[in-house]
């Protein structure tokens, strides 16, 4: 007799999956499609994301629902951990822990009631000025994989299905609804799909499509995207729903495109017009089942595997998770300028401090869109600091509204920490009827903000600014009045604390930025926020600034330290299927400290169009002070190729190559072999 039951094989959940499709009616297999319903229940919690959504499920055949929770700041239903968004996240360049995070975020999913963790948010960061950049992991494709991958392997360990979104070519967020994406196939393949192949790869269950077009094809609609590369090139086995509420804008599109599901209810998806376009003709009973078949398959692969563990509710938000969070934030945050080391701060040296700005003790987790986490108590940098001096040292708070009084003040202490940036309302999730998110208009601070650094900086040599935001702020304007910055962004629930332990030594920073600030922003792609129709160009981030000259104002993978590196004795080794490198990195300073060894791949002898270099590897060391580790990255030659259009096949060269390893994507801070493969 085929059942359902615990720990099916592959062969067991295909064979009863055909034996339902044979058994449902038209109406059963459609029900598979879609989700059910969102507006009743809202009413009924006061609010959204307040419980996990399903859709899909049999209760005749004994299949479960799939039940959706967002992310990817954590879980989004109230109580659960908020960590730092996944910018900051990328910025600790530590794929382990990654896929902690995804741990922790897949026993409060179920500890939640969900099964399905929608928060593998893998679009690629293409200009700084894009709304939900904070909810993804910077410019460069190979680190985006990466890091979704590792979120992916840790959530998938609770039996949580995970969703990479959105697919694809989701970078513009006030016109996401109807702008066009144009695009060469290089740039399609090379530079906006990777990141979601190696997903793929790694084996998330579903993918999100994207509300945007590529090429005139919504992507929800896209047969291009979800049946010949995703399902077809890639043989992806999960399913692919829709993005929210406009996801889908016609029942035939939606069907022939190769979306499987529509989300979070039917409008389109229903049975009534399914069933009306398959007597037309105009899709067929195969590609019902294909997607019925699809969302039962991937929902049984994950509910009659065996647990792990139990998921208690007191899973949610608990110390143990807590303190991942705060490693989240202590890794995370980025040392951009120390002049005269004013840090780490001596508090013996220290008899008044005086802590200027408004997000200084703003509860500021980021955007109020579809990733806030809802926690009610979140440590914010005056608390942190204050939870760190206790009575040792006085101080004195002043949120920077007339300046009169912050030059006043700045005379009278030792230390002046200026805390700066931006918040919902500035940059995420457009959501008009509300007034909040979307994409920013400028890079730099708000004029006031401007004004509060120099005003400070003016009357202070010890002055540090600590900025909070989720993307690329520009400096220009103040930077060379400061000794000091530091990049904290929205550092999670306990972001406060973290950065009163980096400010005053208990922590070294080892975090490095995951993307290009520019000097000018003109040298950046053209970005449009309104646009209907925008080109997407083979360049963005530091390969535009490598192949045009440009200087940026810091570089991708730039990070200071308390202490120091030396990196020597570079080799490098091609064997079987894959090239090696190998360098001795050297704490050459008095503390112990983390650095992050970057390896990148120069194209600089192509006979094509090419990137000058591409990051190809990394990973996050400790060292002692004068201690050495000799360094292996290894590269599979597969990540040398490039996409032909013509032959439609991925190609690699046969030229000599350069191989770059040390501290950032800045010459400077690399060391070089050339190879011939």
């Amino acid at each position: 007799m085929i059942e359902v039951k615990k720990d099916m094989s592959d062969i067991e959940i295909e064979n009863y999956v055909n034996h339902v499709l044979n058994q449902m009616s038209l109406e059963e297999k459609i029900n598979q499609m879609k989700g059910n319903g969102l507006f009743i229940k809202v009413i009924e919690d006061r609010g959204f994301g307040k419980r996990a959504y399903d859709a899909a499920g049999s209760t005749r055949f004994n299949i479960p629902p799939f039940k959706f929770t967002d992310g990817p700041r954590g879980v989004i239903i109230p109580g659960s951990t908020c960590f730092p968004v996944s910018m900051a996240r990328a910025a600790s360049w530590d794929i382990d822990l990654e896929q902690k995070i995804g741990d922790v975020i897949g026993k409060e999913v179920r500890a939640q009631g969900g099964n399905l963790f929608g928060g593998v948010c893998i679009n690629l960061l293409r200009h700084p000025a894009w709304g939900r950049a904070q909810e993804t992991y910077g410019e460069d494709p190979f680190l985006l994989g990466e890091f979704g991958a590792a979120l992916t392997r840790g959530v998938q360990e609770h039996n949580v299905m995970a969703t990479a979104k959105h697919f694809a070519a989701n970078s513009i967020e006030n016109a996401r609804f109807k702008v066009n994406v144009k695009m060469d196939e290089r740039t399609l393949r090379e530079v906006y799909l990777p990141h979601f192949k190696r997903c793929a790869e790694e084996g998330c269950a579903t993918i999100m499509s994207a509300y945007n077009k590529i090429r005139g094809k919504y992507c929800g609609h896209n047969e291009y995207l979800l049946r010949d590369i995703l399902k077809g090139d890639w043989n992806f086995k999960g399913f692919v729903h829709s993005d929210w509420m406009y996801g889908v804008k016609d029942t035939v599109g939606g069907v022939t495109g190769g979306l499987d599901v529509e989300m979070p209810r039917a409008r389109y998806f229903k049975y009534k017009k399914i069933k009306k376009a398959l007597e037309a003709g105009k899709v067929t009973e195969a590609m019902i089942d294909e997607a019925a078949g699809r969302v039962m398959r991937t929902i049984l692969s994950y509910v009659t595997k065996e647990d792990p563990q139990k998921y208690e509710k007191e899973l949610i938000g608990c110390e143990e998770h807590y303190k991942v969070a705060l490693e989240a934030a202590e890794k995370s945050m980025v040392l951009l300028k120390n002049e005269n080391n004013i840090l780490p701060l001596n508090k013996n040296k220290i008899n008044k401090l005086a802590i200027f700005g408004k997000y200084a003790r703003v509860k500021n987790t980021g955007d109020h869109g579809s990733s806030n986490v809802s926690v009610k108590e979140v440590i914010t940098p005056l608390k942190g600091i204050e939870n760190y001096l206790g009575d040792s040292i006085e101080i004195v708070y002043h949120n920077g509204s007339n300046n009169k009084r912050p030059n006043n003040l700045s005379k009278e202490v030792d230390i002046a920490i200026v805390v700066v940036g931006l918040n919902y309302k500035d940059e995420g999730e457009y959501i008009k009827e509300f007034r909040t998110g979307g994409d920013r208009d400028k890079l730099s601070l708000h004029d006031e903000d401007i004004d509060l650094i120099k005003a400070v900086a003016a009357e202070n040599e010890n002055c540090i600014v600590v900025l909070i935001g989720g993307s690329a702020i520009t400096m220009e304007e103040w930077k060379e009045q400061v000794p000091t910055i530091l990049m904290a962004w929205y550092s999670g629930v306990e972001g406060g604390n973290a950065l009163a332990k980096i400010l005053f030594g208990d922590v070294n920073p080892g975090g490095k930025l995951p993307f290009t600030i520019p000097k000018d922003p003109k040298h950046l792609p053209y970005f449009d926020k309104n646009a209907d129709e925008i080109e997407y160009g083979y360049y963005h981030g530091y390969t535009l600034f490598d192949k045009k000259g440009y200087e940026p104002a810091v570089p991708f993978g730039f990070g200071l330290s308390y202490t120091t590196f030396s990196y020597n004795n570079l080799q490098i080794e091609v064997k079987n299927d894959k090239v090696i490198g190998t360098i001795d990195v050297k704490n050459t300073g008095k503390l112990a400290g983390d650095e992050v060894v970057q390896l990148y791949i120069g194209f600089e002898q192509s006979q094509i169009d090419r990137p000058v270099k591409l990051l190809r590897g990394f990973t996050r060391i400790r060292l002692n002070p004068n201690e050495t580790k000799n360094i292996k990255i290894e590269v599979p030659k597969k990540n040398f190729a490039w996409y032909n259009p013509e032959s439609k096949s991925w190609e690699i060269e046969k030229i000599k190559y350069t191989l770059y390893m040390g501290a950032s994507s800045k010459t400077d801070d690399l060391l070089s072999v050339q190879f011939q493969l």
